[in-house]
C-alpha cells in the first residue's frame, strides 16, 4: 500500500513538473493576441507610435482616432506594402465585430508576422466601452 500511494505521489508530481513546464498558450492557439478595449486604450495613451493601428472593416464605418490605415480584412495579402517591412513589428487589427480583423490577424500570421493584436469585439465593443469613434473619412 504505500508503494501504491508513493507511486501515486511521484506520478503526481511528474504531471505537475510537466504543467508548469508547459507553453500555457493564452491565445487558445491562434497566431495573434486578443486585446480587449481598455487594452487598446491604454496602449493608444502610453505607447501610440510603437504600433500600427489598422482597420480591416468594409464598407467603411468609421474608424478609433489615430488609425493608421485602412485596409480591407480579403485584401491585405496584396496591401503588404503599407504594412511595417519588419514581419516582428506590432500590428493591431480591428473591425465592426472582429470576424474580418481576424480573418485579416489569421492571414498575415501565414505570411509571417509574429505580433499580432485583435480588438476583442471590434468597434462595437470599443464603442459600447465608451472610448471616441469617428464616422467620417
Amino acid at each position: 500500500m504505500k508503494k501504491f500511494g508513493l507511486i501515486l505521489v511521484l506520478l503526481a508530481g511528474i504531471m505537475l513538473a510537466g504543467c508548469a513546464g508547459a507553453d500555457l498558450n493564452t491565445n487558445n492557439g491562434l497566431p495573434y493576441e486578443d486585446i480587449s478595449p481598455a487594452a487598446l486604450a491604454d496602449m493608444i495613451a502610453e505607447r501610440r507610435d510603437s504600433f500600427v493601428l489598422v482597420n480591416t472593416h468594409i464598407p467603411f464605418e468609421g474608424d478609433i482616432p489615430d488609425t493608421d490605415l485602412s485596409i480591407p480584412y480579403n485584401d491585405i495579402a496584396n496591401q503588404l506594402d503599407k504594412l511595417p517591412q519588419d514581419k516582428n513589428a506590432e500590428i493591431v487589427l480591428y473591425c465592426r465585430s472582429d470576424n474580418m480583423s481576424r480573418t485579416a490577424a489569421q492571414t498575415l500570421a501565414e505570411l509571417g508576422y509574429t505580433n499580432l493584436k485583435n480588438l476583442d469585439g471590434g468597434f462595437i465593443a470599443w464603442q459600447a466601452a465608451g472610448f471616441p469613434f469617428e464616422t467620417q473619412p
